[in-house]
């Protein structure tokens, strides 16, 4: 049996801020435990927010000096971090920002330079979990499917809500996961036009009345009807959504969004048998989302504990990390499509001269 303390970072699509977890890991032959000790979100400063949002409309050299500052900024969280709670973590490991991903065209990039943050904060870092998977052809996504194995089988099925909402669930001993709808990543631009971080428990989107045209259309889109593997970025927001959110108030804008991403989670557990479904993500914590998606599916819908919602994921990226280090499968090819399974992310050592 084995012990590690370890950190881990997550941003999300919806730019809400950098998640950070500082977790105690056990690995004992082939099983895994945790215990969160600690964890805070960092709002971006509006000048990061700006230029992380404005990133997918970047030229290649813009992006490659946005991957070493962005790594550089990571490396200081990681720094303030450890001031604030004396902590001595073994090694970091970090999902970054996703700018772009195309895995059709086997590419995707998660800004956030490895090298960068491991000279920064002085920490073992792991990073770059996804590239790998889609050089294979598979999606690279979603990655968080092993660590609903390997710790939380307690429940049937699981269901982060958060830029983009997904889930996982085990169908003849494969994890099955996929990326179902935008999420957050829709109903926080909605709010901002009203002058809103989001909408707090979906109270304005409660007080709107449910646009049926624009549902339908929305419900009705391609990719949908798409078997998995297949997973979602902000290019299908950018393109195919955003630009049918107008005409309406905004409280109808997110009525109707919300009642969109409720319809598509559930279709999505549709074929699952009744059971628990595990709700995290930052969309968990919004009431008005959980009760829409409880009236369409027949899983009971369970939000445990506030910090198990907001850093599920952070949680699940440092035993990643774990898994990379133990050279154990990280990746599942159930998941994403990919011919096999990959022990994924690129390992960097504080200032090793010799690492290319």
């Amino acid at each position: 049996m084995k012990e590690y303390t370890a950190i881990g970072l997550m941003s999300g699509s919806s730019l809400d801020g950098l998640d950070i977890v500082l977790t105690r890991l056990v690995s004992d032959e082939g099983r895994y435990h945790y215990t969160i000790l600690n964890s805070v979100t960092m709002p971006y400063p509006e000048a990061w927010k700006a230029r992380l949002a404005e990133a997918f409309h970047h030229r290649p050299e813009e992006l490659g000096a946005l991957d070493k500052d962005y790594g550089e900024y990571l490396g200081e969280c990681v720094n303030e971090f450890v001031r604030q709670t004396g902590a001595h973590p073994d090694f970091v490991a970090s999902h970054g920002h996703t700018i772009f991903h195309q895995p059709e065209r086997r590419y995707t990039l998660q800004v956030g330079d490895g090298r960068a943050i491991a000279n920064r904060c002085g920490l073992l870092t792991v990073n770059d979990f996804r590239s790998e998977d889609v050089s294979k052809g598979g999606q690279g996504a979603p990655l968080v499917p092993i660590g609903d194995r390997l710790l939380f089988s307690d429940y049937d099925s699981c269901l982060n809500i958060g830029g983009i909402a997904n889930v996982s669930y085990e169908t003849d001993g494969r994890r099955i996961a996929y990326d179902i709808c935008i999420a957050n990543q829709a109903l926080n631009e909605l709010a901002q036009r009203e002058g809103l971080a989001f909408d707090k428990d979906g109270a304005l989107a409660r007080s709107g009345k449910v646009n049926f045209s624009l549902l339908e259309t929305l419900n009705s889109q391609d990719y949908y009807r798409q078997q998995p593997p297949k997973s979602l970025g902000r290019e299908f927001f950018e393109t195919h959504q955003r630009p049918l959110l107008t005409g309406d108030s905004t409280a109808n804008l997110l009525a109707t969004f919300t009642e969109h991403i409720a319809i598509q989670i559930g279709q999505a557990l549709h074929a699952q048998p009744q059971g628990k479904l595990l709700a995290t993500g930052g969309g968990a914590l919004n009431a008005y989302l959980i009760e829409r998606i409880q009236h369409h599916t027949h899983q009971q819908v369970i939000v445990p504990d506030r910090q198990t919602v907001e850093y599920k994921e952070a949680l699940i990226f440092a035993l990643l990390g774990l898994l990379r280090l133990e050279g154990q499968t990280n990746v599942l090819c159930s998941v994403t499509g990919a011919p096999n399974d990959s022990c994924s992310g690129r390992i960097w050592r504080p200032n090793d001269p010799h690492q290319q």
